[in-house]
């Protein structure tokens, strides 16, 4: 029988506790995390929820797929940081209660919201990469260590800087669609560990002939 982590374990690899899986830590209802997706923090692997998702004051979501890999530093910043802009100042004065909030609470809850942060599938974020809110970061992405991702980045797209922009795609385009047809994020663990070498070092017509076959059966 294969011998596979589980995705309920919260540190995954025996004596490394700098390695922490997301999804057992989580408590929150305003953060989903899928199976396998891990952070690496020499400090705090499980201090996640407290220390890397700031300012989740509001509805919205941070939705983060499944396999991903969030290195040390890595932090959302949620809705709830933002700042009512429409007016001459941006200082929120309603969050302080007493008359400030009775007169100005509604102006501050009237801040506009770009709705969830969602980190597809297979995603690598590099060294203290900062998301800001609303942002989409599609399957299959990775993001330079350092940067700032403002702005949705394409599936399988290479990106980096301040704001994060993309610098190449992956694959081409016909190979992007064979692999997200594929989603082998979705296929089962066992098929998963059965064609894990494929899945790291094959080639996207390799991964969506597995799918097919799978499919099939």
């Amino acid at each position: 029988m294969a011998n596979i982590p589980s995705p309920d374990q919260l540190h995954p690899m025996a004596g490394v506790d700098r390695v922490a899986f997301l999804k057992p830590q989580i408590t929150s209802e305003k953060i989903l995390v899928g199976d396998y997706s891990y952070y690496d923090d020499p400090d705090a692997s499980t201090d996640f929820e407290s220390s890397n998702v700031l300012y989740a004051y509001g509805p919205e979501k941070l939705v983060i797929g499944k396999y991903c890999a969030i290195a040390s530093g890595t932090r959302f910043i949620m809705a709830g940081a933002n700042h009512f802009t429409g007016g001459v100042s941006t200082f929120p004065f309603g969050i302080f209660g007493g008359t400030w909030q009775d007169d100005t609470m509604d102006i501050v809850m009237s801040a506009p919201s770009r709705g969830d942060t969602v980190v597809g599938n297979d995603v690598w974020l590099g060294y203290q990469c900062l998301v800001m809110p609303g942002v989409t970061i599609g399957d299959g992405a990775i993001v330079a260590a350092g940067s700032v991702v403002v702005s949705d980045l394409p599936p399988y797209t290479v990106a980096g800087g301040n704001p994060a922009k993309p610098i190449r795609q992956r694959f081409d385009d016909a190979d992007v669609e064979r692999l997200l047809d594929a989603a082998w994020w979705d296929w089962p663990v066992e098929l998963v560990t059965q064609h894990a070498r494929t899945i790291m070092a094959g080639t996207p017509a390799e991964i969506e002939r597995i799918a097919n076959e799978h499919r099939k059966s």
